[in-house]
């Protein structure tokens, strides 16, 4: 090789290599994506805010919330300035905080539209917490909303980032113990009276707008498809103070195009959190499934159960979806549960509730 052909090689490999250090210097100086939490109730306080701390990408910049006593408390735990404290009156002054990229609606079901419209109307990105909103037509605004102002729109499934629950789904839809035939999903629990979620204009819905929506989520994202039939009954006492406006216990059979059925359980008067697939050559049970922490699985194949222990992740499952959609952001991807998966639970409820009411099933329309 001549003198002149090496020492351009040489300047071209400087470059490159001068090129990816500038890259990763850029990703480097990449300030962590900043949240602001709207709704200083007990989810918010206890699980979302103590958990900024496992993230890599995300920080806790501002509070939104309509008791001044939480504002100063909590502002003065995280080191929010009063700059960064809202309330809901000045809500929108967001848009003028360039520290805000995303805005995390943990408000009774009812505002969720609202929040979040405004939020992107400010030009923010927006995480929701499930369920998305109280409607099919407030999730169809919020999605338009978001693509409007070329933000992202995420829904809070926390259950997507726990390490239990994605590897259930990767076995399941492989087929690790043959085709699934039968999903049951069951979620429930003991609901204290005198709180918003029994109360129908905050909540939209009872049990099923709640803990239900963690048996339904899990039909779908462990099959991988969208129900084709909806068929449910109601069982509500309607004696009991709690359930003046909304209802306790909803049974639901869903079918799916592949002919797996899953049957599902949610209630407010019964404690149960787990969900089995069931296929050809055995099962793969997860009982806690969804809880905050203590996951346990265990897996039937050709006739031997094995409990499946994991290794403690890097981050849990709620600085994972922090994260999530931060790392979105700042690559430009969309996440993998956008504002469609939000909406596609509300549609398979609003039939729920339909059949239970008109005691007959609902096929589930393009």
């Amino acid at each position: 090789m001549d003198g002149s052909r090496r020492s351009a090689l040489k300047t071209v490999g400087a470059g490159l290599a001068l090129s990816a250090i500038g890259a990763g210097a850029a990703r480097a100086a990449q300030r962590p994506i900043g949240y602001a939490i709207v709704g200083l109730g007990t989810y918010a306080t206890r699980q979302i805010m103590p958990n900024f701390a496992g993230c890599e990408h995300a920080r806790l910049v501002a509070l939104v919330s309509g008791t001044p006593e939480k504002l100063q408390r909590y502002g003065e735990q995280y080191n929010i300035p009063a700059t960064h404290r809202y309330n809901y009156a000045n809500y929108d002054r967001i848009r003028d905080n360039p520290d805000i990229d995303v805005v995390y609606v943990v408000l009774p079901n009812s505002m969720h539209a609202e929040y979040s419209i405004r939020a992107a109307q400010a030009g923010k990105h927006v995480m929701c917490e499930k369920p998305m909103a109280i409607s099919v037509a407030e999730c169809h605004a919020m999605i338009d909303a978001s693509r409007k102002a070329g933000k992202l729109l995420m829904i809070g499934y926390r259950s997507r980032f726990e390490p239990y629950n994605r590897l259930a789904i990767d076995l399941a839809r492989r087929g690790h113990v043959g085709p699934t035939r039968i999903i049951t999903s069951e979620h429930g629990f003991p609901i204290q009276p005198n709180q918003w979620r029994l109360d129908r204009p905050l909540s939209g819905g009872g049990s099923l707008m709640d803990i239900g929506i963690y048996s339904l989520n899990a039909t779908r994202y462990l099959s991988g498809e969208e129900p084709v039939s909806v068929s449910a009954i109601e069982a509500t006492d309607r004696s009991d103070p709690r359930f003046r406006t909304v209802e306790d216990r909803i049974s639901f059979l869903l079918r799916f195009p592949s002919g797996i059925e899953a049957t599902c359980v949610s209630s407010y008067s019964s404690a149960h959190n787990a969900y089995r697939v069931v296929s050809t050559q055995g099962w793969i049970d997860m009982e806690p499934a969804t809880p905050y922490e203590g996951h346990a699985m265990r897996i039937r194949k050709d006739g031997i159960v094995t409990p499946r222990v994991l290794p403690a992740p890097a981050k849990n499952q709620f600085a994972g979806q922090l994260d999530h959609l931060a790392e979105c952001i700042v690559n430009g991807t969309t996440p993998i549960v956008p504002g469609e998966e939000g909406l596609a639970d509300l549609r398979v409820i609003e039939a729920i509730y339909r059949s239970a009411a008109e005691g007959r099933t609902i096929a589930m329309t393009a």
